[in-house]
């Protein structure tokens, strides 16, 4: 299984879905708030050139965004 990565916010809908569809998936994730975490929410914008939420990683591929077919292409859904 791929490492899956979410940089994140508790105020962001779609953060709340793509961390729903990681649990109904049975999807380990490690979870940054970035709205807390100032060294987390440097390292997201230094990987994905912005400030939006939520920003994915899996494997080595970064999505911005909850992109539902990508992110299940590349869990290999």
């Amino acid at each position: 299984m791929k490492n899956v990565t979410i940089y994140s916010t508790p105020s962001c809908h779609f953060c709340h879905l793509a961390k729903d569809f990681f649990k109904e998936k049975n999807i380990a994730y490690t979870e940054h708030d970035v709205a807390s975490d100032l060294e987390k929410r440097k390292e997201m914008m230094e990987k994905s050139g912005q400030m939006g939420v939520p920003v994915i990683i899996i494997g080595d591929e970064l999505i911005v965004g909850f992109d539902k077919t990508k992110i299940a292409n590349l869990l290999g859904l």
